[in-house]
């Protein structure tokens, strides 16, 4: 039997057995073959050992398992030879990037059984697929001549929000194919420059000029975003293989000049990053070239739609006032917040009448606050925490029971969790139960409207590591808060 036929016979036996217990011996005496032999012959044709092979169409198939309610995790880890469910999470979340109990349709990541004809197919199928699953712009056919400027931009700003809900997994699965090793032999490597460098890196490049030159032609009606000019420049940097980030500046020089760098997987992983899911609210360990694009994608989209998802946020109450603000060095005092009891201040109103007592610490911001952060983790990797208090003065003494966070200009070179006094302040004023509104918010509405307003005009939010926002009391905590400040770097 020539080594053709072992290898599909081999495949063919593993496909059947999946649910059951394979020995690799069993497998190479099925397809007559050394058990040496046979796994060498393996590895060295399908680019990957055995072992990874069926590992991957297992946890492909239980994937699709569990999209069924009625399949519980237990069952399905069972079911697919892992001894535990604590083995089968934690494999689970390594091939697929989240983990079984939160696995949505869309997160699920395909493996098809591999076959053998004159090539090889089937794997991830990522290659040249990958480049048609982002949301491109064609100007030329979306928009026609017939429209008013108001109208032209109108279309510009469908797409993008309909690029916004579509871009970040594709530059996830763009995450998951750099870092496969099997997909990067020296074979694939000609094939995977044209994937990477024109069919992804280019095309965005020329999809940004379209963009541009459109953007500016409507640009004296008045309908443009100035900030989506910033937006573009910023992201046509990076696509040129300028990265901002000085830890990686270097390696993505390298593979624009030589692509050749890919063949190691140290420079593979600096550029892939690692998968920041829909959202970005995934913590990551490492953040690459790849989460930077994808972060440049999603400013210049909400530079597009985000004002006028701002007026129609704005329902009952509207924005007096929005700047951004730089203070002096100041130190945050105050206490973890307990169950809020609106009717009952008595707690929150002892704190703030123990710093009314310290006048001679005034920051010169001197409002009560409800701060609120995240201990510089990821929202799904740290609950929320709130704390009420004030801003004093740098270096105030802090009273006995109170806790105390510092905050100056720039924290480049300050302690862990010293956060920066930069901050956008939006003040309120209409309907109050509005303005406080959770129901379709992220947060509440004074939140998402902040927020969204410094996403609109490509400020840097940072997060998470140094993100932080605060409610603002202007009449005091036994009152509604009506104004909000949320962490920007400036």
């Amino acid at each position: 039997m020539n080594w053709i036929q072992c290898l599909s016979k081999s495949l063919q036996y593993i496909e059947k057995h999946l649910t059951d217990e394979i020995n690799i011996e069993k497998i190479s005496s099925e397809s007559y073959a050394s058990s040496s032999h046979f796994q060498l012959i393996f590895h060295l044709v399908m680019g990957m050992t055995i072992g990874e092979y069926i590992r991957n169409r297992r946890l492909s198939l239980a994937a699709q398992d569990l999209l069924n309610p009625n399949n519980k995790i237990i069952d399905v880890a069972m079911r697919y030879q892992y001894d535990t469910q604590e083995s089968f999470s934690k494999a689970f979340t390594r091939f697929h990037g989240v983990p079984p109990s939160k696995l949505q349709r869309g997160q699920v990541k395909l493996f098809h059984p591999l076959s053998i004809n004159i090539s090889i197919q089937g794997g991830f199928e990522m290659s040249r697929k990958l480049i048609d699953e982002f949301y491109w712009n064609d100007i030329k056919e979306q928009i026609s001549e017939e429209l008013t400027a108001a109208e032209k931009y109108k279309k510009l700003v469908s797409w993008a929000r309909k690029a916004r809900g579509q871009n970040p997994n594709v530059f996830d699965d763009l995450t998951s194919w750099i870092l496969d090793d099997s997909e990067w032999v020296d074979e694939k490597l000609a094939d995977n420059e044209q994937i990477l460098m024109q069919g992804v890196f280019a095309r965005f490049k020329e999809q940004n000029e379209q963009i541009r030159k459109y953007l500016k032609e409507l640009e004296p009606s008045g309908e443009v975003n100035a900030a989506v000019f910033k937006a573009l420049d910023r992201f046509d940097e990076e696509l040129s293989g300028h990265s901002h980030d000085k830890r990686i500046q270097e390696v993505v020089a390298c593979v624009f000049s030589d692509f050749s760098a890919m063949r190691k997987r140290s420079v593979r992983e600096q550029i892939a990053g690692n998968k920041t899911g829909q959202y970005g609210t995934n913590g990551v360990d490492f953040f690459g070239y790849i989460n930077y694009l994808k972060d440049c994608d999603a400013r210049m989209q909400w530079a597009l739609f985000m004002p006028d998802g701002v007026k129609h946020q704005q329902n009952g109450f509207k924005v007096d006032s929005f700047e951004y603000k730089t203070m002096a060095s100041m130190r945050f005092i105050g206490k973890e917040c307990i169950e809020h009891d609106a009717a009952n201040m008595s707690w929150e109103l002892d704190i703030m009448h123990t710093l009314d007592s310290m006048a001679e610490h005034k920051s010169g911001f001197d409002y009560d606050l409800l701060l609120q952060h995240h201990y510089g983790k990821a929202v799904d990797q740290e609950r929320w925490h709130g704390f009420w208090g004030r801003f004093m003065a740098a270096d105030t003494p802090v009273p006995d029971g109170f806790v105390y966070f510092d905050f100056v200009p720039d924290d480049t070179d300050t302690p862990y969790l010293t956060f920066r006094s930069q901050f956008a302040f939006a003040v309120f004023s209409g309907d109050l139960v509005a303005m406080h509104k959770h129901e379709g918010y992220d947060s509440d509405a004074m939140y998402d409207i902040t927020r969204n307003i410094i996403l609109s005009q490509g400020v840097t939010i940072p997060y998470p590591e140094i993100y932080w926002t605060a409610e603002v009391f202007l009449d005091g905590c036994d009152k509604y808060s009506t104004a909000y400040m949320f962490s920007v770097v400036l």
